[in-house]
Order: C-alpha cells, then sequence, then structure tokens
C-alpha cells in the first residue's frame, strides 16, 4: 500500500445505534439505559454524549453569556491567583513565607487574633490581591486596611455577605436592614481608599455544607445577589458601582463534572440577571474553595485527593481565587505540612498540569455543555421560585430554603448509609489501625428564631460517630468484635467473608475469623472458643443450601443467648428466621443502622 492510499484510509463508521448494541452485548442482558444515573440535582446522566447532544454555545470566552470565562485568553493572560487561607500566629512572617512559596493573594482566617496584626499587612498591600471574606469584621477589616491605602491602591476583594452570616448562622430578631446598613457604610468609605477593591460577596459555601445540590447553589446565589442589588440600589448605589463591587463565592464538591458545569451555568445566569437590569453584560468575579463537606477525620491523606479533584474541577471551571483545604481541616487548623501540600496542588495544577497553557479547556465538549445547559435551566427556574415566594430572605425567613435543603441532604446521608455512594476509609475501605485526625466535640447551638440555621457539617461524620462509640467500647473493657462462622474451604467463603468484613469496620467492628466450618459441631467449638455475642454465617449459595441451615438451626439451640446473622439474601428466606436468623446482611443492607445496632447492642 502506497503513502496516498494510507492517507485516505479511515476507520469505519458507526452510529450510536451500533454503539449501544456492541455496549448490550457486555450488559449480559441489560439494556444501556440501565448505565444511566441519577443525580442530586435530579439530572439523569446518560452513558455516551454524542454530536447529537451539541448545543450552541459562545464560540469564544469573554463574550456572549460568560459561560467561557471572563478573559478572553483564560489563563493564558491572567492566571487564577493562588488565595490559601493561612492559619497564623504572626501575620506578617506566615503571609511573607507563603507569598515565597508561591502564594498570589493575601488570605488568611479572619478571626479576633488577627484583628491586632492588621497593620503588618501595609507591607503586602498593592503588591497582592486581598482574597478575604469579612464575615462579621468586614467593616473592622475595610477601616484598618483604608489607613495605609492612600499611597497605593489595593485589589482583590474583602467583601462580606450578610445573608450568608444569617443562613449559617440563625437570627433571633429581624436584623437584615441594620446588616444592610452597615454593609452600605462599609463599601461606601471604602470606595474613597480602596476604589479597586471589591466589597460585597455573594456566599454559597453555608448552603454547600449544609448538603444543597448544584442547582440549589446556583438559584441561592443569584437570588442574593438581586437582593444585594436592590437592598443597595434602595439606599442610593448605582447600578454600575454594585455590580462592579460584587464577588461571588463557590465551594467545590466531589462530583468533578458537575462542579466545573455549575462554574460555568454560574457565569450564565449572572449574564441573564445584569441583561435583565439593563446593565452592560458583565462577567462573573468568582473566588472558590474545595469543600469541607467532602472531607473526613479517618484517612485524612485521602481528603488530599479529595481537595485535588476538587482544586482540578474549580479551574476548568474558571476561577479567579482559589483555596485548597489542607486535609487536617476537619481539626480546625492547619499545620505547615498541611498547608504547604494544599498550596502544592494548586502550583501542581499551574506549572505541571499546564492548565495555565490552554484557553477553556472544558470549552465544547458535549457532555458539559449539555451538563452546563441543564444546571443553568433548571437553577433558573428554582431561582424564578425563590422569587416568587418573595426572595431569598423570605424564603430562609418561612424555612422553605432550609426544608429544600434538608431534603437533599437527607438524600445524601441515605446514600452514604447504604454505601451508594463511596467515601474512601468512611463507609468503604475502613483501615481500622489508620491514622486518624483529632476533633473535639462540635460547634455550639445557633441562634433560632427569625431565621433558623441551616445545619453544617460533614458527609462522613455519622460513621465517624460509631468509629468514636466503637473506641468508647474499648477503653470501657468492651471488645467491638464479631465472629464470623465461615463454611465450607475458602474460595468457597471468601467473598462473602470479605464483603462482611469491609462491612464492619466502618464502625469500627473488627471480625474474628472461624476456620473451615463443614458441620455444626465445629461452629459450636468456634463460638465456645470466642464467646462473643454476635455471629454472621459466611458463605455460598450452594453451602447454605447444603448444610447452614442445618448449623444455623443447631447453633440456636446450643446457644440461644447469641445473636445469628447471615451474609447474602438465601432462597428461602423464611425457613432461615425460623432457624434463628436475625437478620441478612447484604450489598442494598443499610450498613450505618446495622453498625448502629450492633454497637449499641455490645454496649448493653
Amino acid at each position: 500500500m502506497g503513502m496516498k492510499e494510507m492517507r485516505d484510509q479511515s476507520f469505519p463508521s458507526a452510529s450510536l445505534e451500533d454503539w449501544k448494541a456492541k455496549s448490550e452485548e457486555s450488559l449480559k442482558g441489560r439494556t444501556i439505559e440501565t448505565l444511566a444515573k441519577d443525580t442530586y440535582e435530579e439530572i439523569k446522566m446518560k452513558p455516551l454524549y454524542t454530536l447529537q447532544d451539541q448545543t450552541v454555545a459562545s464560540p469564544f470566552p469573554a463574550q456572549g453569556d460568560f459561560r467561557r470565562g471572563v478573559n478572553a485568553l483564560g489563563y493564558v493572560s491572567q492566571e487564577w491567583k493562588v488565595a490559601q487561607k493561612i492559619h497564623v500566629d504572626e501575620l506578617k512572617v506566615s503571609l511573607q513565607k507563603a507569598m515565597e512559596k508561591g502564594q498570589t493573594a493575601i488570605s488568611f482566617e479572619v478571626n479576633d487574633a488577627i484583628l491586632t496584626q492588621l497593620e503588618d499587612l501595609e507591607e503586602f498591600h498593592g503588591q497582592y490581591p486581598y482574597s478575604l471574606n469579612g464575615k462579621a469584621y468586614h467593616g473592622r477589616l475595610l477601616d484598618t486596611i483604608s489607613r495605609f491605602a492612600s499611597a497605593v491602591e489595593g485589589t482583590g476583594f474583602i467583601a462580606q455577605d450578610p445573608i450568608a452570616i444569617l443562613a449559617e448562622n440563625g437570627a433571633v430578631e429581624d436584623n437584615v436592614n441594620v446588616a444592610y446598613k452597615e454593609l452600605y457604610e462599609a463599601i461606601s468609605k471604602a470606595a474613597q481608599t480602596l476604589p479597586n477593591v471589591r466589597t460585597i460577596l455573594v456566599d454559597t459555601t453555608p448552603y454547600h455544607n449544609g448538603g444543597a445540590n448544584a442547582v440549589q447553589e446556583l438559584a441561592i446565589a443569584i437570588s442574593t445577589g438581586v437582593t444585594h442589588i436592590e437592598e443597595l440600589l434602595s439606599r442610593g448605589r448605582s447600578l454600575d458601582t454594585i455590580l462592579s463591587k460584587l464577588v461571588f463565592q463557590f465551594s467545590i464538591g466531589a462530583n468533578f463534572f458537575m462542579e466545573v458545569a455549575k462554574l460555568r451555568a454560574a457565569r450564565i445566569l449572572w449574564s441573564k440577571v445584569t441583561e435583565a437590569y439593563g446593565a452592560v453584560s458583565q462577567g462573573m468575579m468568582i473566588s472558590a474553595t474545595t469543600s469541607s463537606y467532602t472531607k473526613t477525620v479517618f484517612d485524612p491523606y485521602v481528603n488530599m485527593l479529595r481537595a485535588g479533584n476538587e482544586a482540578f474541577a474549580a479551574v476548568l471551571g474558571g476561577v479567579q481565587y482559589l483555596h485548597v483545604s489542607p486535609f487536617n481541616e476537619p481539626e480546625g487548623t492547619a499545620t505547615e505540612f498541611s498547608e504547604r501540600i494544599a498550596r502544592n496542588t494548586q502550583l501542581i495544577l499551574r506549572e505541571e498540569a499546564h492548565l495555565t497553557k490552554t484557553i477553556d479547556p472544558a470549552g465544547g465538549s458535549w457532555y458539559i455543555e449539555h451538563l452546563t445547559n441543564e444546571l443553568a435551566d433548571k437553577a433558573w427556574q428554582l431561582f424564578l421560585g425563590i422569587d416568587e415566594k418573595g426572595g431569598i430572605l423570605e424564603g430562609l425567613k418561612q424555612g422553605w430554603i432550609q426544608s429544600e435543603i434538608a431534603s437533599v441532604r437527607e438524600k445524601r446521608e441515605t446514600a452514604v448509609s447504604t454505601r451508594k455512594q463511596t467515601i474512601v476509609g468512611t463507609n468503604k475501605y475502613a483501615d481500622l489501625r489508620g491514622d486518624s485526625l483529632d476533633v473535639q466535640g462540635q460547634p455550639g447551638d445557633k441562634t433560632t428564631g427569625f431565621i433558623e440555621p441551616i445545619p453544617q457539617g460533614r458527609l462522613a461524620e455519622p460513621f465517624e460517630r460509631l468509629r468514636k462509640k466503637a473506641t468508647l467500647l474499648k477503653e470501657k473493657g468492651i471488645s467491638p468484635v464479631v465472629g464470623l462462622i465461615t463454611l465450607g474451604d475458602v474460595k468457597s467463603h471468601k467473598m462473602r467473608m470479605d464483603f462482611i468484613q469491609g462491612f464492619l469496620s466502618p464502625g469500627g467492628i473488627e471480625s474474628k475469623v472461624s476456620g473451615e466450618i463443614l458441620k455444626a459441631e465445629a461452629a459450636e467449638e468456634f463460638i465456645k472458643e470466642t464467646n462473643l455475642e454476635h455471629y454472621i454465617i459466611c458463605g455460598s449459595n450452594d453451602q447454605y443450601e447444603a448444610f447452614g441451615l442445618a448449623v444455623a438451626e443447631q447453633l440456636k439451640v446450643t446457644y440461644p443467648n447469641v445473636q445469628l446473622y447471615l451474609a447474602g439474601i438465601p432462597e428461602e428466606k423464611a425457613k432461615w428466621e425460623q432457624s434463628g436468623i436475625k437478620d441478612f446482611i447484604h450489598v442494598k443492607s443499610n450498613c450505618y443502622e446495622t453498625l448502629s445496632y450492633l454497637l449499641a447492642d455490645m454496649e448493653v
């Protein structure tokens, strides 16, 4: 074959139907539709996206609906800011070290202790942009920094979202007017000395940490932004000024492509809002932080992988500022090592993954563009629903927002409890001898009354409480151990034995395994030696049918006080129940409820 013939060769074309037919050959009777997945946003994820799913989108960044970003050349012309919220003892020294090691924005945890050191920011003012959520300290931050801001102009944002504060902490009485009055005064004063610093924040973190899905986060963000506009317009600020001072803060969760699409959809929605107000369409300034909701106490180094995945999604989504949570964030602090790893995660994405070399790498993907449009459409409808109820504040006051988020949170928790959603090292693949973080207690009670707070937490906490309970049992001299009665040879019982060991370990429960059990007498001897209260019979279906039922019946006669369980669901379930089997443990079992019962029973 000559070169011309080689150049003219091509792969045979294949249709979507061809792909479906080939795929279903490997599904052993199942249809291709069984590969579709439903998300918490009530979006059905198809197994394959093709040219048929292509949608008309902006051809270039900084044009149209801004889905592709706010800068024409993306990160090629303007990199995102490495904005690690450093935990400091000495502000000046800590910032200096961070800047030398790759930090590119002034960002730190704002608290009472830091207020006495704000004068030290003068050395960095103007050299680096700010990335600060001022929360209750907003006015004092702006006042202090304004004192040395006359000579050199500052950039970035020192902003506050009064609605997010109310959503997170609750409120006894209607102090919304007071909150907006203070915000108006703070941003008005800062406009003179810090004209290039953004001072108005839309912060969706409290909703994210309460379990909200991406659609809810987007709708709440847009509704909050609109409320900010209306409140500040009524106090005399111009529309252009308000829009130029706004910055949006999102937490980035574990569903990689959903989070990429969330940030792209956010820009689409905000461009609609600015268009509705008759303003020149503006891009959305986004500050992102990797999720606290997804992090775990046990097997904490996996948090590095979680944060890396979330940071990657944030960058592909097109953020301007990014904080990557240290792996030990649940402890409420950070070490020099954990902060360095978190900061280096961004540097690797920038320098080694070369994400600053490609303009909008996610753009044009049939999957991402389709998902972006679905999110934008659903979020816009929810935004209209919030507006019909009177806006975000009225929705919070009525408790409707809290209820909607609680419904999604419950679905997430159920999926984790039944292990349909995996949290590595927590509800699956738990290492009982691995490392863990030292987390002391829970936050105190929030203010209630006018607005009920949205509960803040982490998805892994229920299983972490089980592990802690198992530790407390050990301290009381009670061993959280379950005996496994393994029927037949290793080849026959190993699969279910491994499953049960993996099922028990998320609750801190160890397993003591018998030898090869071929008759009831051997099982009786194992129970006599171990002297435990809970045993699980593990074997194949053939063994269950051949002699497993007889073993269970005999054990119940000999040891009537022992609680027997069976791994799997046998064909004649009723007979097993009559033989004394308390419950059947299988892939559809509620792992959390089963382990909770076992630990409680052991304690009694």
